[in-house]
Order: C-alpha cells, then sequence, then structure tokens
C-alpha cells in the first residue's frame, strides 16, 4: 500500500448522529481538537450537537478519519463580521487523532474536503475561520489555496479568527489545475484531418447513391 495520502484515498459519507456519537466524541474531546471547544462534551451531547449540523465523515481508505461539516456563514456569527456572496459555504475540518501517521495525510484530507465541497456546482468559495493561534491550521489552508481576509473576533463565541477564503480557481491553483478547455483537442492538425475526413465521407456516399462517378488517375494511382 502507498504509505503517502492522497485525496483520492477518501470517501464521504453523511455523519449519523446517534450510530458516530462514541466515535465523534473521541475525536473532538482529544487533546489535539482543542480549538474545537468541546473538550468536556459528553457523548450525549456530541450525538445532540451533530443532529443538527451538516456533518460528514471522510473515510481513508475505508477507514473514518475526517470529520468536516458544511454551513451556510450567513446564518451564524461569522455572518456578522463577514460580507458573504452567492455561491458561498463555510467549512470546518477536523482529522482523526492516530498513532499511525500517514506522510501527506492532513494536506491529502483537506483536499480531499475541499474536492467534495466544490463536486457541488452551486459552491463558488470556501469560507474558514480557524484560531488566530492555529498556525499548523493556517499553513495547511494555504496550501490549497486559502488566502487570508483580517482576523475577527466573532460576536458570539468571542473567538479570534483568522477569516480565510478560498474560491474553486484558487484551490484549482493551488493543486496544480486548471479548467479543462473543452476545445484544447481542437489544433488546426487535427482539425484538417477531421475535414478531410468528412469530405470522403461525403464523396462516398455521394458516389453510393450514383451521385457522382469515380475516374481512376493512373498517374497517381488514385481516383
Amino acid at each position: 500500500m502507498n504509505d503517502t495520502a492522497s485525496p483520492d484515498d477518501f470517501t464521504f459519507r453523511r455523519v449519523d448522529p446517534g450510530a458516530d456519537a462514541v466515535l465523534l466524541h473521541g475525536w473532538v474531546t482529544h487533546s489535539k481538537a482543542v480549538f474545537w471547544l468541546m473538550q468536556d462534551a459528553t457523548v450525549d451531547r456530541v450525538a445532540e450537537e451533530y443532529a443538527k449540523l451538516d456533518a460528514w465523515i471522510g473515510c481513508f481508505r475505508g477507514e473514518p478519519a475526517v470529520l468536516m461539516e458544511r454551513y451556510d456563514p450567513a446564518s451564524t456569527e461569522v455572518g456578522a463580521v463577514h460580507r458573504g456572496a452567492d455561491g458561498e459555504v463555510g467549512m470546518h475540518f477536523l482529522t482523526a487523532p492516530t498513532e499511525r501517521p500517514v506522510a501527506g495525510f492532513t494536506r491529502a484530507a483537506l483536499a480531499a474536503v475541499m474536492q467534495e465541497l466544490f463536486a457541488d456546482p452551486a459552491v463558488r468559495r470556501v469560507v474558514v475561520e480557524p484560531d488566530v493561534r492555529n498556525r499548523a491550521v493556517h499553513r495547511i489552508n494555504a496550501a490549497v489555496g486559502f488566502r487570508p481576509v483580517r482576523a475577527v473576533t466573532l460576536p458570539e463565541s468571542g473567538k479570534r479568527a483568522l477569516l480565510s477564503t478560498c474560491t474553486r480557481e484558487q484551490f484549482r491553483a493551488a493543486s496544480g489545475e486548471r479548467e479543462r478547455d473543452p476545445l484544447a483537442h481542437l489544433t488546426p492538425e487535427l482539425w484538417a484531418e477531421a475535414n478531410r475526413r468528412l469530405v470522403r465521407k461525403a464523396l462516398a456516399e455521394f458516389a453510393h447513391e450514383r451521385l457522382i462517378t469515380p475516374v481512376p488517375l493512373p498517374e497517381s494511382g488514385g481516383w
């Protein structure tokens, strides 16, 4: 098995609040999830919270390994400090604690999350608001195309956050991708060959219907 993670190693399914509560409780109360502010949450509270959220579990090579939440920025406290736009979605993501780290896992996981979000053609831009102290997340966000807007204080939680956004185009650029040109294959050479074949087909059909009569050309061996 390849020991370097790739976005293609991930698949996503919706969170089942009841069935997944114990699993998610272990993730959000772990010391690495301190910025999620759920260190003291019970299993019941986790189930209750995730029954309200549009949350997804990312499976890495078949095993649950990532938590992703989607939200409408305008309907949360983010809307008080951010002027949104059509086609915008908010996102939180968390990688599960593990004793078997895989090279490049976190970046691949975030890239997979972004691919999942942008698979919805209505999504044009993703908004995140990680804690300003979480420099590790700032670096990984930048690696997939996020650009800081400004530091903000969220009015309800009092969280000091680094508001950042990433458009579809910025994500593609960071991933080394570009929008595929649907006409890129139409080079002058291929276009000329396509025209020759079209004319040849037309002449063959005309000859079959006896609208024209081919005449041999002895000097060239053609017709």
